[in-house]
């Protein structure tokens, strides 16, 4: 969590990506949101979310999906599991799967750069921070 004067997603995550490269030597894509979109996407997940699911993860993206890839990626949903694409957060509500296996789906390869977090994780900081 940080604060900054700059307004401008883009600016701050291109910042943020210039200071870790230059920390650590190689790219670290750096997916940026406000205190509002945090907020929004921890009530999705706490709408989205059931007692009937075996898991429930969040893929938090850099940029919105296309139209395209957002149907793409719900037509992905299969044997219980689905995929919901609200805003810059793709929620995977999955049925029992595998251990270990965090995206049966697939859904991954239409996202771009994001980063994946479960629900536990992306409400309690959004309850924390919001």
């Amino acid at each position: 969590r940080l604060t900054t004067a700059m307004r401008s997603r883009a600016r701050i995550e291109d910042k943020l990506e210039q200071v870790f490269r230059d920390n650590r030597g190689f790219e670290v894509p750096t997916v940026v949101f406000s205190i509002a979109e945090l907020a929004r996407i921890g009530a999705d997940a706490e709408e989205l979310n059931h007692p009937g699911l075996a898991r429930h993860y969040l893929w938090l993206v850099k940029d919105e999906l296309s139209p395209e890839a957002i149907e793409a990626a719900h037509a992905l949903g299969k044997d219980g599991h689905r995929v919901v694409v609200r805003g810059r957060a793709c929620h995977l509500l999955l049925q029992p799967v595998e251990a270990g296996v965090v995206d049966p789906l697939r859904v991954e390869k239409l996202l771009g750069v994001a980063t994946n977090r479960n629900f536990n994780v992306v409400t309690t900081l959004a309850k924390k921070w919001c």
